[in-house]
């Protein structure tokens, strides 16, 4: 299994991934599956500014994890959110702490520092997913989302990358201008 940074050209197997969240559940409030092509679309522009990651495994990929801007506010350019989602076939194995662990040492070197999950509960497995890597819940936005005929909660978690100190912190590094071999170190020391 190797992590590397998605690429639109892998979109296709990124909506294969996420589209049973989407027609099956509450975990997204998102209502209908995105096309390839939007999925394309929203990897050349989140990795304008932030990590996308995606495990493979013989061409194939078994999940991702990307960060995305927290609010546009140029006062909230320290902290992002993220996500994680695995292939059914492939949970249980240590992808998703992977993913993660990745995604936050490329954020720390990024100059983040704090990274929220959203997670519509309840969500046992996800709570006690993201708690495990050291989330801690801080907010629950009640009735926020409306799907599938039911109103539905989202509880916030918080995860301190980096604490901040009372100097005046430098502008996060986008992610296109991080030296490439570091990256690439990183993405090596997670995969298998």
């Amino acid at each position: 299994m190797n992590i590397g940074i998605a690429h639109p050209a892998q979109a296709g197997g990124i909506r294969d991934i996420y589209a049973p969240f989407v027609r099956d559940g509450f975990v997204t409030f998102e209502t209908q599956v995105p096309d390839k092509d939007n999925f394309a679309e929203r990897i050349a522009q989140y990795t304008q500014k932030y990590p996308w990651l995606v495990m493979e495994e013989n061409g194939m990929v078994l999940g991702y994890a990307y960060a995305s801007a927290y609010r546009e506010r140029i006062a909230y350019q320290w902290v992002v959110e993220c996500s994680v989602y695995i292939h059914a076939s492939h949970r249980k194995r240590g992808i998703a702490a992977k993913l993660y662990e990745a995604l936050f040492e490329i954020l720390r070197l990024q100059g983040l520092y704090k990274v929220y999950a959203v997670i519509t509960v309840p969500n046992p497995q996800s709570v006690g997913f993201h708690e495990k890597m050291g989330f801690k819940w801080f907010a629950t936005y009640e009735n926020v989302g409306y799907k599938a005929g039911k109103w539905c909660h989202v509880g916030w978690w918080q995860l301190t990358l980096t604490e901040p100190d009372d100097s005046i912190p430098s502008a996060p590094t986008p992610f296109p201008q991080l030296d490439q071999l570091t990256v690439d170190k990183i993405l090596e020391k997670y995969s298998n």
